[in-house]
């Protein structure tokens, strides 16, 4: 991405600005709302007021999300302010609390990832499909600071998934301040008469982010220019395709972004595999070796020309996955990678692993179209009342998460219209996505945070 929007001139050129970002990326009028993180910081402030100014044109409904850490003293009274600042713009207002006992350790990323999931959980509960949150040139100058000393954070885009999973499926984060500086959008909330929250976290060198900010105070954030994913030889990006029902099949030449994002959501948890450990898969997969590996819970087979990639099972025995009960019209997730949802009281969910051999002969049959290996690992239902394990049952619709996710994290998704078609079927349907292909972008680099996604 780049940095500079071209500068327009007048009071209003700021709120010019991000309304024209918003234009490109969300719908209009539509019912939905639009979520926005709000601290009540300088940043997410500004972003309140051109997305509030916004949203009254199009009669957008506008719901601004706070979460209060429980890490400072002042939180309680910032939360007030936030949500007097909602108010005052129209918006919508929801308070969320961190609670619960907080790590000695590795704070920061723990605090980062409980404000992601509690936003997503609230943002999704409120029908919302699109998260805005205050990102600036400054946070990708700092990012890039903490990254040249160690730091394991990622890209920040302008569109990118929702790094909490599976609170935030289907949902995308865009950040249309993230061209803009800070010091800009404090001298324009000054001319606006606007007031906002100092974080004294930011300016304590305990953490990272604080001593980047120090460290670069007053310096112009240097252009970042993404990395280019890994072309084929005939200058095609390379595909993944859905094969089957939680089967990828995919290119030798997959760039490291793509494939980190495949292994991931095939796995279905939230962390890449290890730089290295993915530089090595990579490296023989382009020699052309025939291949079988396991990272972050998937399974690798390459053979000749065929690379594929699936759960693995055995990870299913080593660190067990709870069985999901269904609550009647509550969806609910298994293993990151299957949605359920049932009107009907006592159905669970559990792997196949240790139950194929009790399957009807008729479902016994349509597991067998997967490879050997992803058959254990598919889930299978439960009754309390003795039925099971089945495949599928009429009264219990079933989504495979794998394609859309996987679809969010290679760019396949570039405006809220893309999240509005209808993704349920009735499990008895027996989905197969084989005619699903993606081709991932040319813009290489992680999302939010941390991570492929």
């Amino acid at each position: 991405m780049q940095l500079g929007d071209p500068v327009q001139e007048g009071p209003d050129a700021l709120a010019a600005r991000v309304a024209g970002r918003l234009d490109r990326r969300l719908s209009k009028d539509d019912s939905a709302p639009v979520a926005l993180a709000l601290s009540g910081g300088g940043d997410s402030l500004a972003l309140l007021l051109t997305a509030g100014a916004w949203a009254r044109a199009h009669g957008r409904p506008l719901l601004a999300l706070t979460v209060d850490h429980r890490l400072q003293s002042e939180s309680v009274g910032w939360t007030r302010f936030a949500s007097e600042a909602a108010h005052a713009v129209g918006a919508d207002w929801r308070g969320l609390v961190w609670d619960g006992p907080k790590p000695d350790r590795g704070l920061t990323a723990a605090a980062r990832a409980a404000r992601h999931r509690l936003i997503a959980d609230a943002a999704r509960e409120a029908g919302a499909r699109v998260v805005l949150t205050g990102h600036t040139a400054d946070d990708i100058a700092e990012a890039d600071w903490m990254r040249d000393r160690g730091a394991t954070l990622g890209r920040l885009r302008d569109w990118s998934p929702s790094p909490a999973w599976p609170e935030g499926r289907g949902l995308m984060l865009m950040r249309p301040l993230l061209t803009e500086r800070r010091g800009a959008l404090r001298a324009w909330l000054t001319e606006q008469g606007a007031r906002w929250i100092e974080d004294p976290a930011n300016t304590d060198p305990r953490f990272g982010r604080s001593r980047a900010r120090l460290a670069l105070a007053g310096d112009a954030p240097a252009r970042h220019v993404p990395h280019r994913e890994g072309r084929s030889e005939d200058g095609a990006p390379p595909c993944i395709v859905v094969e089957e029902e939680g089967v990828l099949g995919l290119d030798r030449t997959v760039g490291a972004r793509a494939l980190a994002a495949a292994l991931v959501c095939v796995g279905g948890g939230t962390s890449p595999p290890r730089g290295e450990r993915l530089a090595a898969l990579l490296s023989r997969l382009r020699a052309g070796e025939d291949v079988v590996a396991i990272l972050t819970g998937a399974r690798v087979e390459a053979r000749g020309d065929r690379v594929r990639l699936m759960r693995e099972p055995g990870e299913l025995r080593r660190h067990p996955v709870a069985p999901v009960r269904l609550l009647p019209g509550r969806e609910a997730v298994w293993d990151g990678r299957f949605a359920f949802r049932t009107d009907q009281t006592g159905w669970r969910v559990e792997a196949a692993v240790g139950r194929l051999g009790a399957l009807t002969a008729g479902d016994r049959a349509r597991i067998d179209r997967l490879p050997a290996a992803a058959r254990g690992a598919c889930p299978v239902l439960l009754r309390d009342d003795g039925t099971g394990p089945v495949l599928a049952d009429p009264a219990v619709a079933r989504r495979d998460l794998v394609p859309e996710r996987l679809a969010l994290a290679l760019d396949q998704t570039t405006h809220e219209d893309d999240l509005t078609r209808a993704r349920w079927r009735n499990a008895v349907e027996r989905p197969i996505f084989t005619d699903m292909t993606f081709r991932p972008a040319a813009q290489d680099g992680a999302s939010d945070d941390r991570g492929p996604l």
